[in-house]
């Protein structure tokens, strides 16, 4: 998908609103358990719920891996299921790779042309041999962990190196890769404070913004300080939305969240 038809869905659903999903058997309904895939009659289930009101979804990879193969195929399932109903919305590996060379090659083709996702999610922390293999698939996004909504954050993307801080510096330097109109980053929302200077390096590209609601983000503090003329964000929102019930009427539950963010986005929009 490329980044207009992103931008042309968010007008028309008034919605910049992502959902991840990421399933943990000790959460999802007990009577979904007894389904012969409980991941995939989840996700089914969430999607079948929420796509109205949403423009991308985003599988945490790790949710699946944890399962063995049975987690896989449940992956595949799900985005072989989005890709056939719901073309039109984006869609995200959560996968966090990052390796070099060949390595990250194979990464790339494994999530873009096996799977068929529209984007992934990478380290920038080995440089651009690590990254570039990624950006070289046309009409696909890689998304930059830039800086994140953990406490660990802290650790090293806020440090500061000859007088900058270094999330700063892999924002300039990504910026000088090959394909580098490819890119979106990873800004967690718990940051919101840091977005102005971010804007200032990146002015345009389209940021994943995850830590609204369960992590305790702002959503009007991430608009006013990360918003473009595009809009420019996809705000993620996981547990918050698909574990509002681990009743039978989780999906509804589902449903209302996702309508709560997706009205609050709407009058945003319209300001």
């Amino acid at each position: 998908m490329t980044t207009t038809q992103l931008i042309n869905q968010i007008k028309k659903k008034q919605s910049f609103l992502c959902i991840g999903l990421d399933v943990d058997l000790d959460k999802i309904p007990k009577h979904l358990l007894k389904e012969e895939d409980p991941i995939f009659a989840f996700n089914k289930a969430i999607i079948d719920a929420t796509h109205h009101l949403c423009v991308a979804y985003k599988p945490n990879t790790a949710f699946y891996e944890a399962y063995g193969i049975k987690g896989w195929q449940a992956l595949e399932k799900t985005i072989n299921y989005l890709n056939k109903n719901h073309p039109d919305i984006y869609t995200i590996a959560d996968a966090k790779r990052g390796d070099i060379g060949n390595t990250s090659t194979m990464y790339a083709k494994a999530f873009f042309d096996d799977l068929g996702f529209d984007s992934v999610t990478v380290a920038p922390y080995m440089g651009k041999d690590s990254v570039e293999p990624f950006l070289a698939f046309k009409d696909k996004h890689t998304i930059l962990l830039a800086l994140t909504s953990n406490q660990g954050a802290y650790d090293f993307q806020t440090k500061t190196v000859d007088g900058v801080e270094v999330y700063k510096e892999v924002l300039k330097i990504s910026k000088t890769w090959k394909n580098s109109e490819n890119l979106m980053y990873v800004v967690g929302a718990t940051k919101a404070e840091y977005l102005a200077e971010i804007r200032q390096i990146i002015p345009e590209n389209f940021l994943l913004v995850p830590g609204v609601g369960a992590q305790g983000g702002d959503l009007q503090d991430v608009c006013k300080y990360g918003m473009t003329d595009d809009v420019g964000l996809l705000i993620n929102s996981s547990r918050g939305i698909i574990y509002a019930s681990q009743s039978e009427d989780f999906a509804e539950a589902a449903t209302n969240k996702a309508l709560a963010l997706q009205a609050e986005m709407k009058e945003i929009l319209a300001k």
